[in-house]
């Protein structure tokens, strides 16, 4: 059996990502895998903010064109970083177990020796903090939390991103849960955001492995590592943004809720500067995933989440708020 090879971003996510794919599929296939590092061009414009560089589909690009032209075998990614249509030929063959979902507020770390400030997030923050993120998702959903915030763009790995917190450049920072719990830093949780307070992004806290579509043999490999529970939820959310028409850098989220084999999808639109949101929400089996991601997208679209995504494409005019 050959070495199989893994494509990845070199952050430190990304490399845990891979490298927890790796040992799984040496535990229950045999299989021994090399982790292949591309820079993509997200990494590469590491200080620009994501609606200026095209999203975060710059984040996977490259891997996609390794897996397409053969260079890697499959690629390893947070789903959420997808974007809802794949290039032609390649497929997510499997997902692992998700991971929480939420996104989770970040306070700075307390001086050595002093203990954290009582109270809840909200009140240490005061009426008008500087949160840091780049998601518009999580602007637009957490404006209406925290009216008085000053959102500004952050960008960076996990490390660089604590870094720039705890030096003063801002009050708090917005971090996905899963990433922080991955990689060890439950602590550094200040508060996590509840899914109904800002819902997460598509697939957060889900890793995908792509294939090439016709490569049978790693699909029959990676089909071992799958978990159907989270492959189902991946399916329903990835297929609201499918519907909706819109792209990563978009303020949509879509959660669906398993409790053994039924879901529960929730899906939203908001305006960037969060003053205008619609909401949908679909229940049914586990089985019908697509129809309900379509049945909340419809409704989204129903009830005017249109014209908000139109609105939210067009260039900026201002400042970050």
């Amino acid at each position: 059996m050959h070495t199989l090879r893994i494509g990845t971003r070199g952050s430190q996510l990304a490399l845990y990502q891979a490298n927890t794919t790796a040992a799984l599929l040496r535990e229950r296939t045999g299989t021994a895998c090399e982790i292949v590092i591309i820079k993509t061009s997200g990494d590469r414009l590491a200080e620009a903010s994501l609606s200026e560089i095209g999203g975060k589909r710059l984040f996977v690009k490259e891997i996609e064109d390794a897996l397409l032209a053969g260079t890697v075998d499959l690629a390893v990614h947070s789903s959420k970083d997808m974007p809802a249509l794949l290039p032609e030929g390649l497929d997510i063959a499997a997902v692992l177990p998700r991971e929480d979902p939420r996104d989770a507020m970040v306070l700075p770390a307390p001086a050595p020796g002093s203990a954290a400030s009582p109270g809840s997030v909200r009140e240490r923050l005061g009426s008008a903090p500087r949160i840091g993120t780049s998601s518009v998702r999580r602007i637009a959903q957490l404006a209406r939390l925290f009216p008085g915030a000053t959102f500004l763009p952050i960008r960076g790995n996990l490390d660089t991103r604590l870094r720039k917190l705890d030096s003063g450049e801002f009050d708090a920072i917005v971090l996905a849960s899963a990433g922080l719990r991955r990689l060890g830093f439950d602590a550094r949780i200040s508060e996590s955001v509840g899914t109904a307070d800002c819902v997460p992004a598509p697939g957060q806290g889900i890793i995908a492995i792509e294939i090439r579509s016709a490569d049978t043999a790693t699909r029959a490999l990676v089909a071992q590592l799958s978990d159907q529970s989270a492959a189902r939820a991946l399916d329903a959310e990835r297929e609201v943004v499918r519907v909706l028409g819109g792209g990563c850098q978009m303020p949509i989220g879509a959660f669906a809720q398993m409790t053994g084999d039924a879901m529960t999808l929730s899906g939203i639109v908001t305006s960037l500067d969060g003053t205008r949101a619609v909401r949908a929400t679909a229940s049914g089996t586990a089985a019908d995933a697509l129809s309900l991601g379509a049945t909340v997208a419809q409704q989204l679209l129903a009830d005017g989440a249109g014209a908000i995504l139109a609105e939210a494409a067009q260039p900026p005019s201002g400042g970050a708020r």
